[in-house]
């Protein structure tokens, strides 16, 4: 084989991987290893979509689903939904010392299984924070509310400030299942869904630019925690974003336990709770999973 019949060979594989890289490429994308999950605050899938342009034109863009529901309200039950399969029969926001769970989560699987996760929380002040602030709301931040001792050694070093999410991107340290507890203005929660919007897409534009989304292997989700106390209904958007996505629209009925699952497929864990029974989101998407 000749030198120049070798460096055009090369310049051919660079060429496609720089082509699959891109961010809105469709291709048979490898399969993900890593979730990242943002939640966002009290609306409706038509609120979202046409509250948040830049979110809605990446559902466009990639996949999104219509029947997508929340499970509960107030706040807290979905977020321990997503978190562990259930919402443990809480119909309220109090804090973890009024509920303390002795059970597992899809985080904690993820550590079990020689995987990571990290769960990062905007305005909180120290890892696993139960003190909550005017911006920070404790009731989105599920880790902290379950017991058993390898939770709470996890969380103690594994459920961080926002402040360690722009390296974890820049430098393709985000874990296998990834968290984001937006501040109560950037989830929409009390400022507006503009400003979720605007908020979220700085935080996908380094997201595009890091090297768990340009080797392929990472799935982002948007999603919100209810539609709000007085919607018709209780169904939210869900947004997923991943190179294997293109102009996907999935009726399929799913919920906040598909979500659970999904996680759980991607550390190859034991569906937890009414996970088990949960339409499989990543079967509804078409998701390759590693």
């Amino acid at each position: 084989m000749t030198r120049r019949l070798v460096l055009t060979l090369a310049l051919i594989a660079s060429l496609a991987t720089s082509v699959l890289a891109a961010p809105g490429v469709s291709a048979a994308a490898l399969p993900a290893t890593k979730v990242l999950i943002f939640i966002e605050e009290n609306h409706s899938l038509a609120q979202m979509q046409s509250g948040m342009p830049y979110t809605a034109s990446l559902a466009q863009k990639y996949g999104y689903a219509t029947k997508y529901d929340a499970i509960s309200h107030p706040s807290l039950p979905n977020y321990l939904a997503i978190a562990s399969g259930s919402t443990f029969g809480i119909t309220d926001d109090k804090s973890p010392a009024a509920h303390p769970l002795d059970a597992q989560t899809v985080f904690g699987q993820a550590w079990a299984g020689g995987r990571t996760a990290k769960t990062y929380a905007e305005s909180a002040k120290k890892n696993c924070d139960t003190q909550g602030t005017a911006l920070y709301a404790v009731r989105h931040n599920p880790w902290l509310y379950f017991t058993p001792a390898a939770e709470r050694s996890k969380c103690l070093t594994s459920d961080v400030p926002f402040g360690q999410f722009a390296g974890d991107v820049t430098n393709g340290r985000l874990p296998n299942v990834g968290f984001v507890v937006p501040n109560l203005c950037n989830d929409a929660h009390d400022c507006s869904l503009a400003t979720a919007d605007a908020w979220f897409r700085q935080r996908m534009q380094a997201v595009f630019n890091g090297p768990d989304w340009k080797s392929g292997r990472l799935v982002v989700i948007l999603t919100a925690d209810e539609a709000g106390r007085g919607a018709a209904t209780n169904t939210v958007l869900t947004v997923v974003i991943h190179p294997s996505q293109n102009h996907k629209v999935v009726t399929t009925p799913l919920t906040h336990y598909s979500l659970t699952r999904l996680c759980e497929d991607i550390v190859h864990a034991p569906y937890l709770n009414n996970a088990a029974s949960a339409a499989s989101m990543s079967a509804a998407f078409g998701l390759p999973i590693a």
